[in-house]
């Protein structure tokens, strides 16, 4: 028997830091508010760690001094996550990050934290304009689906979201819960993402979540402008809203969108709902089999 996942999505500030106890400390804020309230799924945004950037100074007004100072700082970020997803008992999607490969690229990853102390790794796979053509972000690889204790996982960041195939491969492999970090400077991209989020809820019959970033940060090239409103989206079916919209954030506002799911209801609708999209993709012409997602267990 199932149990409620209590998720909390943040419409999380981007910040000028002080130093880096300000970022532990507030990290340790957000994590300890949304745990007090009982949260068992907290989902923070795309990019959200480019606020570490502007502990450089010297850099953080440069879109590749950014990408090299917040990487720099990845270990010591996930250091704090990890005690912190153990601490609460907490599984944690950390704030999406610039992360540098071998090849001297940087990838754009996220990162799952389980109380277990094991850790998941998604990289977007898709990147925007933006990324490609100003910032030289790469795209990585693979696409995976986590086995959590709370139930089946995936993540698709930011663009990543408005690629059905992508969303499906992970349905396909069994995912109940898709997360939908996101980043988005215009509400045209706000929206874009958001409607990407619904219509992966909705084809898939499973819970999509997104998490944003809010607010300004003029140092900063990458994330000057934010806007956005968290939500969490099911299949609008039976059990679920009937506009699929579980939980909605006021637009721009600070703060943790949270709601209690069901994943039996996901079972259910996928069994006998009052459509069954999830089943009856195979008889979409030109539909084919696609590549399984690498599935991680962090249980």
């Amino acid at each position: 028997m199932s149990r409620p996942v209590a998720i909390a999505a943040a419409q999380y500030p981007v910040e000028a830091l002080a130093g880096r106890e300000a970022y532990a400390d507030k990290l340790a804020a957000w994590v300890g508010e949304a745990a007090g309230a009982g949260a068992d799924l907290l989902v923070f945004p795309e990019y959200g760690a480019m606020e570490l950037a502007s502990l450089d100074p010297a850099t953080m007004g440069s879109l590749a001094g950014s990408l090299e100072s917040v990487s720099a700082l990845l270990d010591w970020v996930d250091g704090l996550h990890a005690d912190l997803a153990r601490r609460h008992g907490v599984h944690i999607l950390a704030a999406s990050a610039p992360c540098l490969q071998s090849d001297g690229n940087y990838v754009n990853r996220a990162r799952l934290f389980a109380p277990s102390g094991k850790v998941g790794v998604q990289d977007k796979l898709v990147m925007t304009r933006f990324e490609r053509e100003e910032w030289h972000v790469s795209p990585g690889a693979p696409l995976r689906l986590f086995e959590t204790a709370l139930g089946r996982i995936g993540v698709t960041i930011c663009y990543d979201s408005e690629f059905p195939l992508l969303a499906r491969a992970l349905a396909e492999a069994g995912c109940e819960i898709l997360l939908v970090p996101s980043c988005t400077d215009t509400l045209a991209g706000y929206w874009r993402v958001r409607l990407g989020a619904q219509a992966r809820a909705l084809e898939g019959q499973m819970v999509a979540v997104q998490a944003p970033t809010v607010g300004e940060a003029a140092w900063s090239p990458a994330i000057d402008v934010n806007r956005g409103a968290a939500g969490i989206f099911g299949p609008p079916d039976r059990g679920f809203p009937e506009d699929g919209v579980v939980a909605l954030g006021e637009m721009d506002r600070a703060g943790w969108v949270m709601a209690k799911v069901d994943l039996a209801l996901v079972a259910a609708v996928r069994a006998d709902g009052a459509v069954l999209n999830h089943r009856h993709w195979a008889e979409q012409p030109g539909a084919a089999p696609l590549p399984r997602a690498e599935v991680i267990d962090l249980r």
